[in-house]
C-alpha cells in the first residue's frame, strides 16, 4: 500500500515564520509578560543582594605632567637615542606599570605585611571543599584526605612576588584628553592605603627616573673619556695621510687644470656628436646604394638620397618630355621619319644626361660617407686621449677631496665629543628629570565599584532579553495547534468546530450539553452539529466515527455531547467503540456488567438488550472487554448489526480508540459513512496528528473534518485568533 502523505505537511515552517512576524510575537511576548517581567525582578534582587555582599573596592588617583622636552643643559638624551617621539607617553605608560616600580611601591609601604594582600591574613575558602568531599565521597578517609588538600607553606620571596603581582593589578594608567598629563590610579578596599599607594607610585617614579638620569650621565662621561682618545688618534691619522698624499703627486691647487680639461673636453665631445650625425646620414644613403649595387641607372635614380638632387630631377622630366615625343610622333611617322629621327636623337640625348648625372650623384654620396668616417674617427681619438687625461686629473682631485672629508669629520666629530664632555662633566651632579606631580591622591569618599545600579540594570536587562528569547523560542519549537487556521494548513482539512476549553473533570464534561452550565461550549456543539447535518443533506452521514491520533484529546467528551446536541433534533444512537479504555459507562453511570457491543458481536446478548435508554439518546456500551478487541472489530457480524442499527437510528455516533498505536479506528472507518479526526488545542502535536490522520487516509476512511478541542479562547487571543469577542459574549451576565 502507497503511504499518503498529507499536502499540509509543509507548513510547519510557515507556522514558525507566522510566529516570528511582529505583531503575532508582540501577542506572543504580551502574553507572557509577567512570566518575563518576574524572571527580571528575580534577577534583580538577586543581583542587588550580591552587590550588597561586594567588597567596596576605592580609587585613588595621582596626576603627573610629563614634559617629554624638558630644559636639559645635558642633551644626555642625544646619545641615548631617548628623546620624546610619537612613543613617548606609550613608553612611560608601561614605566609607571612596571615590576621594578610595584615592588618600590610595595617595599616602602610594607603591603607584604597589610591585610588586604598579604595570602596569610586572607579569609577562608566561602566553601570547605575538604569537608564537602568527605560527606560526597565517603569511601576517601579523612587522612587522606587531608594529605590531598593541606596546603603548601609558602616562603617570604612567594609572599612577595604575589603581593606584587597583585599591586600591578590594581595600578591603572591613562592619560587626560589630548594633554601630557597622566593619571596613575590604585584600586584597593582600603581608601588610605589607595591613596598612600598612588601618591608612592608617582614619587617612586621620578626618583627612578632621577637615579636613571645620574647613572646614565656618569656611563656617558666615563664613555665619551674613552672615546675621545681614540677620536684624536683617529684624527691625527687622517691629518697624515693627507699630507703624505699631497707631497707623493706634487699637488697644490687642480681646480684650474681641472676646469680647462673639462672645458676642452667638452667642446670635443660636441663636435663627435655632430661628426656622428653627419657620419649617421651619410652612412645611411651610402647603404641605400649598396643595396643596389649593380643596378642600371634608372634604379639608381629611384633611390631617395639621388632623387633629392635637382639635376636628377630635371634629367628625368626631360627624359620623360622627350619619351612623350616621341611615342606621339610614332603613331603618325615611321622611325626614318626625320621628325622622328630628332625626336629619338632628343631622347638619348636626355637619357644619356640623366645617367652621367646619376653616376656623379652616386660617386658624390660616396665620398661623403668616407669623408664622415675618417672625420669621427679623428674626433673620436682625440676624445679618447683628453678623456684620459681629465680622469687622471679627477682621481687624483676624488683622492684628495676624500682625505679632506675625512679630516673634516674627524676634526667635527672630536670637537663635538669635547664640547659634549665639557658640559657632562661640569653639570653631572644636577638632577633634571621630564616629570612632575601636579596632584597628590587623596583619600577617595566614594567606592569606584561594585556600581550597584549599573550591574542591576544590566543583570535586568540581560534577564529581560534572556527571558524573552527563552519565551520566543518556546514559541518558535512549540508545533502544536493553537487556532483552526494552522489545523487547515497543516492537515489540509475543513475546521467542523472548535471546542472552548471547559475546566473540569473529564467525566463530568461529558453530559456538559445536557446540563447547558457553559452557554459557550453548548453553542460549539450546536455549531458542531449544524456543519454535520447541512453536509450530509446531499450525502447521508449515518454513522459518523469519532477518533483522534493519541488518547486524552476529548474524543470521547467530544461524542457525547455530540450524541445528545443531535438527540434533539434526530433519533440517535452512541456506542462505544473503544475497547482498549471504555469510558462512556462509567461517565453514565450505567451498572457494571451491561452488555454492550462485545456482546453483540459474539452472540451472547441481542440489540435490545444492549440498547440502554437515557434521555434524548440511546447508549451502547463495549460491554464485555475481550481479550482480543482487534479480531473482534474485525468480525463480519459488525457490518450486521450496524446494518440493524441504521434502519432503527436517523444518527449513529461512534466513539474508537486513537488511530496511534492501535488499528481498531481503521478497522471501523469501513463500516462509517464519515469519520471526525479531533485534535487538542495547544496540546496535540502537529506531526502526532498528521500521523494519525495519514493512517486513516491509507485505508480509505471517509475523513469528513477536524474538530479543534479544548480552544484556550484567552491564550488563542495572544497568536491572533478572533476566538474571545464570540464566545466570551456567552459568559458575560445579561443586562
Amino acid at each position: 500500500m502507497d503511504i499518503i502523505k498529507l499536502p499540509g505537511v509543509g507548513h510547519d515552517e510557515k507556522k514558525s515564520m507566522d510566529l516570528l512576524a511582529p505583531v503575532l510575537l508582540w501577542r506572543f511576548i504580551a502574553g507572557r509578560i509577567w512570566s518575563i517581567i518576574f524572571f527580571t525582578l528575580i534577577v534583580a534582587t538577586l543581583t542587588v543582594l550580591l552587590v550588597s555582599n561586594m567588597t567596596r573596592i576605592y580609587r585613588a588617583t595621582a596626576t603627573l605632567l610629563f614634559e617629554n622636552k624638558a630644559a636639559n643643559v645635558l642633551s644626555i638624551e642625544q646619545i641615548y637615542g631617548v628623546e620624546g617621539g610619537d612613543d613617548y607617553l606609550v613608553t612611560q605608560f608601561e614605566l609607571l606599570k612596571s615590576r621594578a616600580l610595584a615592588e618600590r611601591v610595595v617595599r616602602n609601604l610594607g603591603l607584604d605585611t597589610h591585610p588586604e594582600f598579604d595570602p596569610r591574613q586572607q579569609p577562608g575558602p566561602f566553601i570547605d571543599w575538604q569537608f564537602l568531599l568527605s560527606k560526597l565521597n565517603p569511601i576517601i578517609k579523612p587522612e587522606q584526605l587531608e594529605e590531598d588538600v593541606e596546603p603548601v607553606a609558602l616562603s617570604e620571596i612567594d609572599i612577595f612576588d604575589q603581593v606584587v603581582e597583585d599591586f600591578q593589578r590594581r595600578v591603572s594608567v591613562s592619560i587626560v584628553g589630548r594633554t601630557q598629563l597622566i593619571e596613575v590610579s590604585t584600586d584597593m578596599a582600603d581608601a588610605t592605603t589607595a591613596a598612600l599607594a598612588a601618591n608612592a607610585l608617582a614619587d617612586g617614579y621620578i626618583e627612578s627616573q632621577l637615579e636613571a638620569k645620574m647613572e646614565m650621565t656618569q656611563t656617558a662621561t666615563n664613555w665619551m673619556n674613552e672615546r675621545l682618545i681614540s677620536l684624536k688618534n683617529t684624527l691625527s691619522d687622517s691629518e697624515r695621510r693627507l699630507q703624505e698624499f699631497l707631497e707623493q703627486e706634487n699637488l697644490l691647487n687642480l681646480e684650474g687644470i681641472t676646469t680647462v680639461s673639462a672645458t676642452e673636453l667638452s667642446g670635443i665631445s660636441g663636435k663627435l656628436t655632430d661628426a656622428r650625425q653627419e657620419r649617421n646620414a651619410a652612412e645611411s644613403q651610402y647603404n641605400q646604394l649598396m643595396a643596389m649595387k649593380g643596378a642600371s641607372y634608372r634604379r639608381l635614380a629611384s633611390v631617395p638620397a639621388v632623387m633629392a638632387d635637382p639635376l636628377v630631377a630635371q634629367f628625368k622630366a626631360a627624359e620623360a618630355t622627350a619619351n612623350a615625343k616621341v611615342q606621339e610622333l610614332s603613331r603618325r611617322y615611321g622611325s626614318k621619319h626625320p621628325a622622328m629621327v630628332v625626336a629619338q636623337t632628343e631622347l638619348n640625348s636626355a637619357r644619356a644626361n640623366l645617367k652621367a648625372q646619376v653616376e656623379q650623384v652616386v660617386a658624390s654620396i660616396k665620398n661623403s660617407y668616407q669623408l664622415a668616417v675618417a672625420s669621427e674617427r679623428g674626433l673620436q681619438s682625440s676624445f679618447e686621449q683628453n678623456k684620459e687625461q681629465v680622469q687622471s686629473i679627477s682621481r687624483n682631485e676624488f683622492r684628495l677631496r676624500e682625505l679632506q672629508r675625512e679630516v673634516e669629520s674627524n676634526r667635527t666629530l672630536y670637537d663635538t665629543f669635547m664640547t659634549r664632555l665639557k658640559e657632562t662633566t661640569a653639570t653631572q651632579d644636577l638632577d633634571t628629570v621630564n616629570a612632575r606631580v601636579v596632584d597628590r591622591a587623596l583619600v577617595p569618599k566614594r567606592p569606584i565599584k561594585p556600581q550597584m545600579l549599573t550591574l542591576v540594570m544590566a543583570a535586568s536587562v540581560v534577564a529581560l532579553i534572556v527571558a524573552t528569547g527563552v519565551v520566543i523560542l518556546q514559541g518558535v519549537l512549540d508545533r502544536t495547534f493553537k487556532g483552526d487556521e494552522e489545523v487547515e494548513n497543516n492537515l489540509n482539512q475543513p475546521v467542523l468546530g472548535v471546542i472552548p476549553l471547559v475546566k473540569g473533570k473529564p467525566g463530568k464534561l461529558t453530559q456538559l450539553f445536557r446540563q447547558d452550565t457553559d452557554p459557550a461550549f453548548s453553542e460549539s456543539i450546536r455549531s458542531l452539529r449544524t456543519s454535520l447535518v447541512l453536509a450530509s443533506m446531499d450525502r447521508s452521514y449515518k454513522v459518523i466515527m469519532v477518533t483522534s491520533s493519541v488518547p486524552s484529546e476529548g474524543k470521547t467528551s467530544l461524542s457525547s455531547n455530540l450524541a445528545m446536541a443531535l438527540g434533539q433534533i434526530e433519533k440517535t444512537l452512541l456506542i462505544d467503540a473503544d475497547m482498549r479504555r471504555p469510558s462512556i459507562a462509567k461517565t453514565f453511570d450505567l451498572p457494571a456488567g451491561t452488555p454492550g457491543l462485545a456482546n453483540l458481536i459474539i452472540g451472547s446478548a441481542e440489540i435490545q438488550d444492549c440498547i440502554i435508554k437515557l434521555e434524548g439518546i440511546d447508549v451502547i456500551t463495549t460491554g464485555t472487554v475481550p481479550p482480543n478487541p482487534q479480531e473482534l472489530l474485525s468480525s463480519e457480524r459488525l457490518s450486521g448489526i450496524l446494518k440493524q442499527l441504521e434502519a432503527q437510528y436517523e444518527r449513529i455516533i461512534i466513539d474508537t480508540a486513537p488511530t496511534l498505536g492501535v488499528s481498531d479506528a481503521l478497522l471501523l472507518s469501513r463500516y462509517t459513512n464519515a469519520v471526525i479526526f479531533v485534535v487538542k488545542s495547544d496540546a496535540t502535536s502537529i506531526p502526532v496528528a498528521q500521523s494519525g490522520l495519514g493512517k486513516l487516509l491509507q485505508v480509505g476512511a471517509p475523513v469528513k473534518g477536524v474538530v479543534l478541542n479544548q480552544l484556550d479562547v484567552k491564550k488563542a487571543q495572544k497568536y491572533g485568533y478572533g476566538y474571545s469577542g464570540y464566545y466570551g459574549d456567552y459568559n458575560k451576565p445579561e443586562a
